[in-house]
C-alpha cells in the first residue's frame, strides 16, 4: 500500500500542505516517524518520503507511439551498461529536458532506476518512458523501423560531433563508464560519434558527454 511519511517536527509550509491535499484526496496513508528512520534511506530526503511500488516500466513499442502521439520523428536515449545511478540519474533529466520520447536501460548488470537515480534525475524519470531490453536488439529493431542509431563513443573512426546529421529519426547510444559500448552495440550503430576535445584530459564523464550530445540533436532537430 502506498504511503507517505513526514518526518518529526517537519514545519509547515505550503509544499507540505499541497502534499498533504494530494494524499487525502487519492487516500494515500500519511505517518509521522522519526527523522533517523528517514536519514537511513535517503540523505536528501528533505523530511517527506513515500512509499511506492515498482518502477512502471514500459516497452519499446510504448516508446515508439509516444513520438507518434505528438507527431515527432522518434528520439530515444539507449544507455549500454551505464553502472552508477548517478549518471543515469543525470542522463534520464537531460532527456526529459530536451523531449527524449524514451529511454531504453538493460535489464541487468547496468543501474535499474532505484530511490538514488530518482533523486539524481530530479524527478525526471516520473515524467519519462523508460523501457528496459536488450541494448543491441533494441538498436535493430529501430534501424528496421527506420530511425538512425548514433553511438557516442571516442574512437579514431568516430565523426566529430559538428558533422554529423542528428536531424529526423534518432536513437543516441551512451556507453557504460571506462569501457564503453559493448561490441555488438558499437557494431549495430549506423554511425559512430566523437565530441572534440583540446585540453589534456582525453574524455569527459559519460552523463556530461550524453548531455552534450541530446542537446546538440535537440537543437538540430529545432532547425529542422
Amino acid at each position: 500500500m502506498w504511503q507517505v511519511r513526514f518526518a518529526e517536527g517537519l514545519d509547515s509550509s505550503k509544499s507540505l500542505q499541497r502534499i498533504e491535499k494530494l494524499c487525502r484526496k487519492r487516500n494515500v496513508q500519511i505517518h509521522t516517524v522519526d527523522r533517523r528512520v528517514l536519514d537511513k534511506e535517503n540523505d536528501h530526503h528533505q523530511g517527506v518520503a513515500a512509499d511506492v511500488g515498482p518502477y512502471p516500466y514500459v516497452s519499446l513499442y510504448e516508446i515508439l507511439e509516444e513520438s507518434e502521439r505528438r507527431q515527432e520523428d522518434a528520439f530515444v536515449l539507449l544507455l549500454d551498461a551505464l553502472e552508477n545511478p548517478q549518471n543515469l540519474g543525470t542522463l534520464l533529466r537531460t532527456a526529459e529536458a530536451v523531449g527524449v520520447h524514451g529511454v531504453v536501460i538493460p535489464p541487468k548488470r547496468a543501474a535499474q532506476v532505484t530511490n538514488a537515480v530518482v533523486s539524481a534525475s530530479s524527478g525526471a524519470c516520473e515524467h519519462l518512458l523508460i523501457a528496459r531490453e536488450n541494448i543491441a536488439q533494441t538498436a535493430a529493431a529501430l534501424k528496421r523501423d527506420g530511425i538512425w542509431v548514433a553511438g557516442l563513443e571516442y574512437r579514431p573512426e568516430s565523426e566529430l560531433l559538428g558533422s554529423v546529421n542528428l536531424c529526423g529519426p534518432l536513437a543516441v547510444v551512451v556507453g557504460s563508464e571506462g569501457r564503453g559500448m559493448r561490441r555488438l552495440v558499437r557494431e549495430s550503430c549506423d554511425f559512430l560519434m566523437k565530441l572534440p576535445m583540446r585540453g589534456k584530459v582525453d574524455s569527459l564523464n559519460a552523463a556530461v558527454a550524453g548531455s552534450i550530445c541530446l542537446y546538440a540533436a535537440w537543437e538540430a532537430r529545432r532547425q529542422d
